[in-house]
């Protein structure tokens, strides 16, 4: 009988053993993945970032080699041109409009500013407002504001969608502003 306790007892252990190595190597297996998927990524996230920084780097005129740094500089007037103030709003409105239907929106009414007390010093302020596609305004923001004459978005107010309403467009009002300059 003792015979028998101590070969299941040497079974038991042996049992045992044979069970903390399985687990042993099961786990050193899941650090294993654990570490690859890490490390892998790390890999596609440090891929990801130089990707975009080449990216910049193109664009960038300090990128390329004896480029001016204000080679990327818009050209043109920073100011608002006409002879009169009323032929500078006139052109604000051109430039706004023109820049909408670029963006695939339609200008829905819009009022030119000239009597306001910033007009003194020379601004002309547009209200105007439209419609555009849902994914257009960050596109129509920066054009409005990339170029020359140089720009500034006062106010911005945007109306979502209604769905199955107008094909889903935007309702956008925005205030525009740029300084008048005649030359003089």
């Amino acid at each position: 009988m003792s015979q028998m306790r101590f070969a299941n007892r040497t079974s038991l252990i042996s049992a045992a053993a044979v069970a903390g190595y399985v687990a042993l190597i099961a786990l050193a297996i899941a650090l294993t993945w654990n570490s690859l998927s890490a490390i892998a990524e790390r890999s596609a996230s440090v891929a990801a970032a130089e990707t975009m920084l080449a990216q910049w780097d193109a664009r960038s005129p300090s990128g390329q080699p004896g480029a001016s740094p204000l080679a990327a500089a818009p050209e043109g007037s920073p100011f608002l041109e006409g002879e009169t103030v009323n032929v500078g709003g006139a052109a604000l409105l051109q430039r706004i409009a023109a820049t909408i239907r670029k963006n695939g929106g339609n200008v829905l009414s819009s009022q030119v500013d000239l009597d306001s007390d910033r007009a003194k010093d020379g601004w002309i302020s547009l209200l105007v407002s439209c419609d555009l596609a849902e994914g257009s305004l960050q596109y129509l923001l920066y054009d409005i504001e990339a170029g020359m004459p140089v720009l500034f978005i006062d106010r911005l107010a945007v109306e979502a969608p209604t769905t199955g309403v107008n094909g889903g467009r935007m309702k956008v009002l925005m205030a525009v502003s740029g300084q008048w300059w005649n030359g003089k």
